[in-house]
């Protein structure tokens, strides 16, 4: 009569583990991380932001832009996958991606540590030129596909 409880148990952990085996084949994003911002700023309302707020608007642009740019070639939102691409969903393949996502985060990392530092003694102008400046490159991110001819 142990058989039976022994047996459901068994049976239950090897679909469990059946079922978590399957997510290493989902299909991985080729940008992954925050991708957008929630609102672009003009200089008037820049200029009326405290330097903290500003420090803020800036570390999460660096962050949209380092999970972006570097893969622009690829992909300019997320969704895209290396099959949606045409590319070999192979073990190296798989394991580039994720040494590429690895750096990313290790890159942005160390960028925050040292803009928590250092760039609250930049000056509150140049914060402001930053922002804007990135937040053109992030809306040009738009018109990318213009640049493409078939």
């Amino acid at each position: 009569m142990k058989t039976k409880p022994t047996l459901i148990i068994v049976i239950f952990f090897l679909m469990v583990s059946y079922g978590f085996a399957q997510k290493k084949n989902d299909p991985v994003n080729i940008i992954s991380g925050k991708v957008n911002i929630s609102k672009y700023h003009n200089h008037n309302e820049l200029n009326k932001m405290t330097k903290g707020e500003l420090l803020v608007l800036y570390s999460e642009r660096i962050e949209v832009i380092v999970n972006i740019l570097p893969n622009i070639a690829f992909a300019t939102k997320p969704g895209i996958t290396m099959a949606s691409l045409g590319i070999p969903e192979t073990k190296d393949n798989k394991k580039a991606l994720e040494e590429n996502r690895e750096a990313s985060v290790d890159y942005f990392d160390s960028t925050v540590a040292f803009q928590k530092k250092i760039l609250p003694y930049s000056d509150t102008r140049d914060l402001i030129a930053a922002i804007l400046f990135y937040e053109e490159t992030l809306k040009s991110l738009h018109t990318y596909n213009d640049f493409k001819t078939d």
